[in-house]
């Protein structure tokens, strides 16, 4: 066996995959199609691209095996091949905390609130799943928590989140929750919460990563 060949064919294999997310819409678009299924419109939307564009990024995606796509009239829908794909996300944004000063610079610039808010980490929200005083919010847009959400979380988008504070008591605590790390929707829900007189805290990390734990989900 030529190893030397070997060990550049199957380098260049794995450089498909650094190549294919090595953008960052391509890594905004996994993001989004963590939480669920999406056609290319919606996509596209969600990350404020052109349809052109985001088709772009989604084939290169497609290239790589890291989405799959089917068609349905008109649409094409599009989602992650693989719940590995969401680790390898994972991986990147841990290994780039550990390693660049400046995700932490751009965290403190623009997530200015989070330092005041106590996280509750995926292992603190399971143990306390069942406890009847506790409400789990999910803030993310109606359609991804019919797609999953955790078992016995509420929906109530960031969007309506204001007009329905009557819905929630205030002799209960809750933890709100979006779509991942990064993600402000459950930061400008506890926010609200808080300043409305709420016990409110977020949950560390998001939905995704609660599935990949295998932790409990449910759907509609």
């Amino acid at each position: 066996m030529d190893h030397r060949t070997f060990k550049t064919e199957i380098n260049e294999q794995f450089a498909r995959i650094a190549k294919a997310i090595a953008n960052p819409h391509r890594l905004e678009l996994v993001d989004l199609l963590a939480q669920g299924e999406r056609s290319v419109e919606e996509l596209a939307t969600e990350a404020v691209l052109s349809i052109a564009n985001a088709s772009q990024h989604l084939q290169a995606l497609r290239e790589a095996h890291l989405v799959a796509a089917r068609k349905e009239g008109l649409r094409v829908y599009y989602r992650l091949a693989d719940a590995s794909v969401y680790h390898l996300i994972q991986l990147l944004r841990e290994i780039a905390e550990r390693q660049l000063a400046e995700v932490e610079r751009i965290v403190n610039t623009y997530l200015t609130e989070r330092k005041a808010m106590e996280p509750v980490t995926l292992n603190e929200l399971m143990t306390r799943l069942r406890e009847p005083g506790l409400i789990i919010l999910d803030v993310r847009p109606a359609l991804e928590y019919t797609q999953g959400h955790i078992a016995g979380a509420r929906s109530m988008p960031i969007d309506e989140l204001q007009q329905r504070l009557h819905e929630l008591p205030r002799d209960q605590e809750i933890v709100a929750y979006c779509r991942g790390a990064y993600c402000v929707f459950a930061d400008e829900a506890v926010e609200l919460l808080t300043t409305q007189g709420y016990q409110a805290r977020r949950m560390q990390q998001g939905y995704p990563d609660w599935q990949l734990a295998l932790l409990p989900t449910e759907t509609e």
